[in-house]
């Protein structure tokens, strides 16, 4: 059903933008690029023998300290590899923490210290990579001198990371965005999984009045706040909303944007009381604790959650962002690609991608699927009774996906659109200005530098 879901949905499913990604708040910082500069890194379980030739590769999670399993797959990769190709290659690891990792990459790419390679959202955070000129076109590799390799991914997968026919990056999982719910408070509180905001909110009401939290959600880390945001822009409008705004034919201020904004004010109030400090680490851990009925995420919380907490695994249901009545098709989805870029200026091209290949080998896109629960983006066989049970709710809600969407602060103009929309919609959760005001900061932003003559 997977590979049916991709191939019917996913090229149209990444035109508009992607969700960010996941991680653990850990600091490993400091860096080494293609320049060959010093840095503080961590290289996993396999020692270097000092013959090597040696690659970096710039993530946003901690691989020695981390319990996301996606995260421990990807350690998995570099000890593998580097254990696979000792005296020949070695893989060192710069990370940082999530919500640092777009300025210390940039920093790295400034000062020519670019990593070999680097993990990177498609959308703008990409495209600024791309018309910089640091990441390599991968098209011929795959295309020509590794058709058998490119082959092997299943259809649609490379649209989203193709600019003007070229392919700028690489695949390593697919995922899709949520709700996901503790079934034993839904069972305490007497309420069943809501299939529209009225019922979402009524549903709220009896899970805080029977003395639970009913959502988690990060302001903090504005993506998970906004993410929420997106889906009632999606749901109030549909497509047109995102093409409008970035083609120039709809205002932000618009009805639709200001009722969705509205609509998340609304539902804050039963966001947890530390919501506007909390991480997205946070929210999550408190949704997988027990504090909270429901967590907004991406299906990458399935490694997060499962990782931290084996048990609530069974307890863990999933189900659609619901559908808010007389507005648009309910039943589309957010859905984003984690990516590898390639540094167009390393001096170790095929020790990098000998690393990528191996991030998309049979071993590691099993272990996306089987152990963390993120959908293979190869055409693997996959034994979908080992993988855990969320995976499976998200394979039924994919069954009845009509069409999707990408996460809305990464689908408009440029990386500093996004970031006025996510600083507009955390204004409106703290009050700082009303659904009207919040937008009209975007709109200004829009008339400035994306409309300007």
């Amino acid at each position: 059903m997977v590979k049916r879901f991709v191939s019917g949905f996913l090229a149209a499913a990444l035109v508009l933008g992607s969700l960010s990604g996941c991680g653990v708040s850990t600091d490993t910082s400091g860096g080494a690029g293609s320049s060959g500069a010093a840095a503080e890194t961590t290289s996993g379980s396999v020692t270097a023998t000092g013959k090597e030739e040696q690659i970096t590769w710039m993530f946003w999670d901690d691989l020695n300290a981390t319990e996301d399993l996606i995260s421990k797959g990807y350690k998995q990769v570099i000890d593998r590899f580097n254990e696979q190709y000792k005296g020949k290659y070695y893989c060192n690891v710069v990370t940082t923490n999530l919500e640092e990792y777009p300025t210390k990459l940039n920093a790295l790419v400034t000062s020519g210290n670019t990593p070999d390679v680097f993990i990177c959202n498609p959308g703008p955070n990409l495209t600024q990579y791309v018309e910089s000129g640091a990441a390599a076109d991968l098209t011929d590799i795959l295309k020509n001198q590794e058709a058998q390799w490119y082959g092997n991914f299943t259809d649609g997968i490379f649209e989203r990371i193709t600019y003007d026919g070229k392919i700028m990056a690489i695949p390593t999982n697919f995922a899709a965005a949520c709700v996901f719910y503790n079934t034993d408070i839904f069972k305490k509180a007497g309420v069943e999984v809501p299939k529209t905001y009225d019922e979402l909110l009524a549903a709220c009401k009896k899970i805080k009045e029977a003395g639970y939290t009913p959502i988690s959600c990060s302001a903090g880390t504005a993506w998970c706040l906004s993410m929420i945001a997106g889906y009632l822009c999606d749901r109030e409008g549909g497509p047109d909303n995102l093409v409008g705004v970035n083609a120039g034919t709809l205002d932000w201020t618009s009805p639709t944007f200001v009722d969705a904004a509205t609509k998340l004010k609304e539902l804050s109030q039963y966001f947890q009381d530390t919501a506007a400090g909390d991480s997205n680490d946070q929210a999550t851990a408190n949704f997988y604790n027990g504090d909270a009925a429901m967590l907004v995420q991406g299906s990458w919380a399935i490694a997060q959650i499962n990782g931290n907490n084996p048990e609530f695994e069974d307890k863990c249901g999933v189900f659609q962002f619901p559908a808010i009545d007389g507005g648009s098709d309910p039943n589309r989805m957010i859905v984003k690609t984690d990516n590898l870029v390639m540094s167009s200026t390393t001096k170790h091209k095929e020790a990098a991608l000998a690393l990528m290949k191996m991030f998309t080998d049979d071993t590691a896109q099993k272990y996306t699927a089987e152990v963390a629960g993120k959908i293979p983006v190869t055409k693997v066989a996959i034994d979908y009774d080992k993988a855990p049970k969320q995976f499976a709710y998200i394979n039924d809600i994919l069954k009845n996906v009509t069409g999707t969407l990408g996460f809305y602060n990464e689908s408009l103009a440029s990386v500093e659109a996004g970031d006025t929309f996510d600083a507009a919609m955390v204004d409106v959760f703290l009050g700082n200005a009303t659904p009207e005001q919040a937008l009209q900061k975007v709109q200004d932003f829009y008339d400035k530098n994306v409309r300007k003559k």
